[in-house]
């Protein structure tokens, strides 16, 4: 709202006026959400439940956990994010970025429950990543080269 309310103008008035104005110029069109019913709430809603609701509408995939749960969690689905790699170096860069984080949490003081995260070893994860790949297709054999024949009038030349 970029206007001030006129004065002796009553404050409902004025914002069903706002609405009606930015509905006729089409400004509510294609809103996500738009023609669904509104979610249904269980029960009383307390300030902590509707905070927590309104945090993950914003961030669907957040995790709202303490770090040392968060990265102990991020340790147990660390095989399967590696799989999804397609090239050892980025294997090797995603196990030492890991490292890195869980070395970092080792000098700091807990956050939340004392859970220990072990840091990944790097040869024996190589390891599992390239047991999962596919063998590699051999290289097809060379095609030989198509023989060119001259014709006999040209061969005197």
């Amino acid at each position: 709202m970029t206007q001030r309310k006129p004065e002796g103008v009553s404050f409902e008035t004025w914002v069903e006026h706002q609405i009606r104005t930015a509905d006729e110029r089409g400004e509510f069109a294609d809103l996500p959400g738009a023609g669904k019913p509104l979610p249904k709430r269980d029960g009383p809603e307390d300030s902590y439940s509707w905070a927590l609701s309104w945090a993950r509408r914003q961030e669907p995939d957040a995790t709202f956990l303490p770090p040392s749960l968060a990265l102990r969690r991020e340790y147990d689905d660390l095989p399967a994010r590696l799989a999804t790699l397609r090239e050892e170096g980025q294997v090797r860069a995603a196990i030492a970025e890991f490292n890195g984080r869980v070395a970092a949490a080792w000098r700091q003081p807990l956050d939340g429950p004392p859970v220990v995260v072990p840091m990944r070893e790097e040869e024996a994860a190589v390891e599992v990543w390239r047991a999962s790949r596919p063998p590699e297709a051999e290289p097809a054999p060379p095609v030989p080269a198509a023989v060119v024949r001259t014709r006999w009038w040209r061969r005197s030349r």
